[in-house]
């Protein structure tokens, strides 16, 4: 016996039930399954009167989940994708941006954090250029800001010194 297909209601709930959904987030994957053009709108306002739909939840959660991983750049991109308030995102990553070198030096602890395997010609623990410009795009591909990610890479044989061996 076939079960009838979710109401657009019952489809929301079965979205928000996974994650936090921006309002625009929800309009986007549900318009397909709105049988009346103004449905999907009643439906959304009924949601966020309830309190299932939240903007400021959306943006705690990306933020919980994304800035272990990722700098200010990458999180503002997401947020904005998100077609969350730009105010709301602008204070979030102002936020993240106190903490961004914190961030970043353990981003590149986690993937860097043993001896680097280019190392210089004069015998030094420094890096040699094409492992300096490696570890550089990565950071920037994180998101993380253009000054931060040269504190960090010039800074990283004080933070090897710094790592415990086993």
């Amino acid at each position: 016996m076939a079960l009838p297909p979710l109401s657009l209601k019952g489809r929301a709930l079965r979205l928000l039930g996974t994650r936090e959904y921006s309002r625009p987030e929800l309009e986007r994957k549900l318009a397909r399954h709105a049988p009346e053009a103004g449905e999907l709108g009643r439906v959304l306002d009924e949601l966020q009167a309830k309190g299932f739909i939240d903007a400021r939840r959306v943006i705690e959660s990306v933020v919980h989940r994304r800035s272990g991983k990722l700098g200010a750049g990458r999180i503002r991109q997401e947020l904005s994708g998100k077609g969350l308030d730009a105010d709301m995102v602008r204070a979030a990553v102002a936020g993240l941006q106190a903490t961004e070198l914190e961030r970043a030096y353990a981003v590149w602890r986690k993937k860097f954090g043993n001896k680097p395997s280019g190392a210089a010609v004069d015998g030094s623990d420094r890096p040699e250029a094409p492992e300096r410009a490696r570890q550089m795009r990565f950071l920037a591909s994180r998101g993380f800001s253009g000054d931060t990610i040269r504190r960090v890479v010039s800074s990283a044989d004080q933070l090897l010194d710094e790592t415990p061996t086993d």
